[in-house]
């Protein structure tokens, strides 16, 4: 963790950090519209109510867009590493790291599974990696 960044939970990501410190995935989900979404925001980003809330997701899904990234964006990050919008199967999408073993494994239509790894006694990371339980492998 030599110098990296680490996240600053705020009032509104609070819960998604309780939850990854649990292994447990979530979103925010708004049922006035239902739309799941992220980041999180005041106000849902699809009909603006402010009475979203957030729901536990399975955390599988399927990499829709993917980079590979050569340069740093800051010191303490490793490269390369694989940065991906992943579409959840449960709804809504992230940007994660996939971690994949190398990052020239990672491609559009890659089945993943979400995984949580320690950041710091407080932060757990989820990043997501090939889901063999599909037998994709």
């Amino acid at each position: 963790m030599t110098g990296r960044p680490v996240p600053l939970p705020t009032e509104l990501s609070e819960p998604f950090w309780a939850a990854a410190r649990r292994g447990e995935l979530v979103v925010p989900y708004c049922p006035s519209c239902d739309l799941r979404f992220f980041v999180p925001e005041p106000a849902c980003p699809g009909c603006m109510s402010p009475d979203w809330r957030y729901e536990p997701s399975a955390g599988r899904g399927t990499v829709y867009s993917v980079t590979v990234v050569h340069r740093a964006p800051g010191p303490g990050f490793d490269t390369p590493f694989a940065l991906a919008v992943i579409d959840l199967d449960d709804g809504g999408t992230l940007l994660s790291h996939v971690d994949a073993g190398t990052p020239d494994k990672v491609g559009i239509g890659l089945r993943v599974r979400v995984d949580f790894r320690p950041f710091t006694d407080e932060i757990t990371l989820p990043y997501f990696v090939p889901d063999a339980i599909d037998g994709l492998d």
